[in-house]
């Protein structure tokens, strides 16, 4: 197992240096990315235009060798534009199947909150069964499959809220942040470069299946299980153990769901694989708990009246919760 361990350590050492070719100071948004990747999850980016999200997204899919595709979301996208539709040949008298984007490993769904609910349904069976109908018939999607979706949170107009169900299917939502000042230096002195240069292909298929095996491996004890449910529990106002924190509980109309802790335990794994152990610690937990929570919890109207964020409940269940 140690071998493994070395193994993965300097796969996530050698995507973090083709990375920083072409972003400066993205090092945690791409192992992120990474672990989301690897525990078999979909990730939705959120961050104002001008941050390199798209950028990003494409340079993991060329030092992950795997095909890509981008759709760019609009109000007047249709379902077919996205997973493909009949066409009728007129010579034949017969209906072909023209497959959409969405037939590729890695799919860049851009501003993913300007589709419109039909085209959020179609995603939605895409991202949780992994196959599309068209007509009558299903089709596979290719494997893996992964889906980086980014959004605006900053312009609202013509955009259309995300269904909680389709929310629940992100394994991880990532805030991408402004950039540190001597970061910026760097990004304006190279303006217009970055995306021109090369990177190297990393992981072949068969590398991502060994990672995603390596990390199954990975032990966590019972009483870290029972951690994660409890910070699960006290996202949930009705349950009768959580009394005494009303103080948190009253911002909070939904919580997280049991995929919630199922995806919190994948990623903890991952974590603790990444920094060189075979065993899950309370650290990983807390390490990915705020990735992975921030867009499950539905808050209620108190907690925008008080400009209460989901990212600060978290801190403070993190708090509150005893570690084991």
């Amino acid at each position: 197992m140690e071998n493994e361990i070395a193994y993965c350590k300097k796969i996530i050492e050698y995507c973090s240096a083709e990375v920083s070719k072409r972003l400066i100071g993205q090092e945690t948004l791409i192992k992120d990315i990474i672990i989301a990747f690897i525990a078999g999850g979909h990730v939705l980016l959120e961050g104002v235009p001008g941050l390199a999200k798209t950028l990003t997204v494409k340079t993991i899919a060329e030092i992950l060798g795997l095909d890509f595709k981008r759709i760019q979301f609009t109000p007047d996208l249709l379902p077919a534009d996205v997973t493909g539709t009949l066409i009728y040949e007129q010579n034949k008298g017969t209906f072909t199947v023209r497959k959409g984007p969405v037939f590729a490993n890695i799919i860049l769904a851009d501003e993913i909150n300007r589709a419109p609910a039909k085209v959020q349904s179609a995603m939605l069976e895409a991202m949780e069964e992994k196959q599309i109908t068209i007509g009558e018939e299903t089709y596979k999607l290719p494997a893996p499959f992964f889906v980086l979706a980014t959004q605006n949170p900053v312009e609202q107009e013509g955009t259309y809220n995300l269904p909680e169900a389709e929310l629940d299917r992100f394994i991880m939502k990532l805030v991408v942040n402004y950039p540190s000042a001597e970061n910026e230096k760097e990004i304006v002195k190279t303006a217009g470069k970055a995306p021109f240069v090369p990177v190297r292909r990393i992981l072949s298929p068969e590398d991502i299946g060994k990672l995603k095996a390596i990390a199954e491996k990975v032990t966590c004890d019972d009483k870290l299980v029972e951690y994660i449910v409890n910070i699960l529990a006290v996202t949930r106002p009705t349950h009768k153990n959580v009394t005494n924190t009303n103080d948190i509980t009253r911002y909070i109309n939904f919580g997280a769901s049991p995929r919630a802790g199922i995806a919190v335990l994948q990623c903890a794994k991952v974590h603790a694989l990444f920094e060189g152990r075979d065993f899950v610690l309370p650290e990983d937990i807390k390490a990915v708990a705020m990735n992975v929570l921030r867009h499950r919890l539905v808050l209620s109207y108190e907690a925008a009246a008080d400009n209460v964020t989901a990212d600060e409940i978290i801190s403070r269940i993190l708090d509150f919760i005893p570690l084991p």
